[in-house]
């Protein structure tokens, strides 16, 4: 097996194969090796970083503006739409858009995959496991230390109902909020009042009015926050290299163009969905600032891409490894954070979910439909 890519000096001659006894290795290197594909359409390609970045930007904005900003009367089914078809997007993104590309890139019948260490090991699905239980392991931490800082004890205990012996390890401050009850009745009692505190804090228009409700509102803020950063560090990879490929696109520019411009839109939905769903404190400029750096993003890695127009290759060697690499950590990141933090938590998890069926369906469909589109974008992009 070869231990280095094929290059134009070290012997291989494609015109000259034997299929016999040549080495599987190089003739893969030989067929993915590309050069620069650069064919001009500069004012074309400078018109990306703007119509991208504007369209990008201006969707994140809308579920975050919809929500913040009550005079806009943004009807609840619009919301819901946005809400959950970029929940949809995500998913998709991950699974079709990163880790489809991540194993065309470093997977195992690759140019890299075939070559030298990366021969040794299926590193693309490893990166991806260790990207995931990473993720895992920061949102467990993120998620205990607000429970230890707020008191919060779990109502349910599963361990006294499978061996019948409950934990008595809690604080004292936990027990008169989340202290299992006496009886049903208790507890149904208790379950109520924490929901419908919930519901209170979660309304439309609901501004906390005391140190109660500031101390929810900061909770809440702090078990979200760190999972949805998460999300947009793996969105933003991603999008850095979709930039820097269509600043040096060749004969697909157009195409790709096209694609992009709702793939970053759809993306843009789904991050300034789960953003509007964060109670940042009133008058915060924090998600506006992480909005604006979403939509900056891709134009950013577009003008990188053109900076470098005429000597960057997509396709080689070294692009592949770095790119392959991104694609893997990122798909990690989407997945955990599509399946569990967006769908688990809001469908099967969440104690505040609407028991409406006909909403329901709405945002099933609305996810379904995301899912749908974005998985179809990855024929082009």
């Amino acid at each position: 097996m070869s231990t280095a890519p094929v290059t134009a000096s070290n012997g291989f001659d494609p015109n000259n194969v034997n299929l016999s006894t040549a080495d599987a290795t190089r003739i893969v290197c030989y067929l993915e090796l590309t050069h620069n594909e650069y064919d001009g359409k500069l004012g074309a390609r400078i018109s990306a970083l703007f119509v991208i970045g504007i369209v990008s930007t201006v969707v994140t904005f809308f579920p975050v503006v919809a929500k913040r900003v009550r005079w806009l009367r943004i009807p609840l089914y619009v919301y819901l739409f946005a809400r959950y078809f970029g929940a949809g997007v995500i998913v998709a993104t991950a699974f079709i858009h990163l880790l489809d590309p991540a194993y065309g890139e470093i997977g195992p019948n690759t140019c890299v995959g075939m070559t030298g260490s990366w021969a040794v090991y299926s590193w693309c699905p490893a990166i991806v496991l260790t990207s995931v239980i990473v993720i895992f392991l920061l949102d467990f931490v993120a998620e205990r230390y607000v429970e230890v800082k707020y008191g919060i004890h779990n109502d349910s205990d599963v361990q006294a109902a499978v061996t019948g012996q409950a934990d008595t390890r809690t604080n004292a401050t936990d027990v008169h909020i989340h202290a299992p009850a006496s009886s049903p009745t208790d507890a149904e009692a208790g379950a109520a009042a924490a929901k419908a505190y919930e519901k209170k804090f979660s309304a439309e228009g609901f501004e906390p009015d005391s140190e109660a409700d500031e101390a929810a509102r900061d909770r809440s803020f702090k078990q979200q926050i760190s999972a949805f950063l998460i999300l947009e560090f793996g969105v933003i990879f991603h999008s850095v290299i979709i930039g820097l490929n269509l600043g040096v696109a060749g004969k697909e520019f157009n195409t790709l163009y096209a694609v992009l411009v709702f793939h970053q839109s759809f993306e843009g939905l789904g991050i300034g969905a789960r953003m509007s769903a964060i109670p940042f404190k009133k008058g915060s400029s924090m998600p506006w600032f992480l909005c604006a750096g979403y939509g900056l993003t891709t134009p950013i890695a577009i003008a990188a891409g053109l900076g470098v127009r005429t000597t960057y290759s997509s396709g080689s060697y070294t692009a592949n490894v770095v790119s392959g690499i991104l694609d893997a950590m990122s798909a990690g990141i989407l997945i955990y954070t599509g399946l569990v933090e967006l769908l688990a938590r809001d469908f099967l998890f969440n104690p505040l979910r609407t028991q409406d069926n006909k909403r329901l369906a709405f945002m099933i469909i609305c996810m379904l439909l995301g899912t749908g589109i974005m998985a179809l974008l990855g024929k082009w992009a």
